[in-house]
């Protein structure tokens, strides 16, 4: 099989997703970084790559894959051995729904493009900043909190790490770095500390990845 490559960031909460999705499906893979505080994802050389100049991005097989929640899918589509959505129709697509509340309703509210025009445009504070970052988070995590109570078990979603923990956990993670009050998510929390210990999705943590600062 041709070698899969994933351009990434080792504290970048899609390129997380994506990690995490690949080792649950026990997919081998070599990691590319390109350190967004530096503004790699803006050379010329990976633009021609991906013209949207973010990350992550799959290379594999000649094919290139843009956006977390498309090579996600790709990923399930493509190696459905080791499934990361459930079997019933009506299951997945309330598992999608989880998954998009964060990949479209918190996460772009606060990753690096938005955080810098705020600091850039309109002067924010370091405070200002992490109490915009908060606001979004702890409004999604209010609506997912009903989720999990309603459908989680051990994890976001029953008792099997999926998809819906692909983008949990790391969300927990950017919550954290911006201070979030988390003690009005009691469900979410478990059901995230929970998939963060199976061994596959600890191996994704920003902290072990060989680019992560030391």
């Amino acid at each position: 099989m041709t070698e899969l490559v994933l351009h990434g960031y080792w504290r970048s909460g899609a390129a997380y997703r994506v990690r995490i999705a690949l080792n649950l499906k026990g997919i081998a893979h070599r990691h590319v970084t390109h350190d967004l505080r530096l503004g790699e994802q803006r050379a010329p050389a990976y633009r021609a790559i991906a013209p949207h100049g973010l990350i992550p991005v799959i290379e594999h097989e000649g094919r290139t894959i843009i956006e977390s929640v498309a090579i996600l899918e790709w990923l399930e589509a493509r190696w459905p051995a080791l499934p990361l959505l459930p079997a019933d129709p009506g299951d997945a697509a309330t598992v999608r729904g989880m998954a998009a509340l964060i990949a479209c309703d918190i996460h772009p509210l606060h990753n690096l493009r938005v955080l810098d025009a705020l600091r850039t445009d309109l002067a924010a504070t370091p405070d200002q900043v992490n109490g915009w970052a908060g606001r979004w988070i702890s409004g999604g995590f209010a609506a997912l909190e009903a989720l999990v109570a309603q459908h989680g078990g051990t994890y976001a979603f029953g008792d099997r790490p999926g998809l819906a923990d692909c983008y949990l956990v790391p969300q927990l993670y950017s919550a954290q770095r911006f201070g979030v009050d988390l003690t009005p998510f009691p469900r979410l929390v478990a059901a995230g500390q929970a998939a963060a210990a199976v061994p596959e999705i600890a191996a994704a943590h920003p902290s072990r990845q060989a680019d992560a600062d030391g």
